[in-house]
């Protein structure tokens, strides 16, 4: 194997984490959170909000699998740009979403 193949492995991995993250939080009777090391604030439907955060976080693993390909073009190239700004879009993305969608629309007033 040449070393974008493996790049892209890795890349997929990750992304399969997420998936594998949401499907979790799709299951749990606990709320999950989504900030590391932060309590979760009180919550409304957990049950709602689980599944809400499991959506997030597949999207979020399928659109990092996709955001990898352009690493099979090969690392020098400049696609993998499209990649590591893509990432960074997503990321950011992600964090707007659970702040200004989901924690406004199950936080317990």
């Amino acid at each position: 194997m040449d070393g974008k193949t493996i790049g892209f492995i890795i890349w997929s991995v990750i992304g399969g984490m997420f998936i594998c993250l949401g499907i979790y939080s799709y299951f749990s009777k606990k709320t999950v959170g989504f900030w590391a090391n932060a309590k979760v604030f009180e919550v409304t439907d957990i049950k709602k909000y689980n599944h809400a955060i499991a959506k997030l976080f597949c999207i979020f693993g399928i659109v990092l699998i996709i955001l990898g390909l352009p690493l099979l073009v090969g690392q020098n190239s400049a696609w993998v740009l499209l990649s590591i700004l893509g990432l960074m879009i997503e990321s950011i993305v992600a964090m707007v979403i659970y702040s200004l969608v989901i924690e406004k629309k199950y936080k317990k007033m």
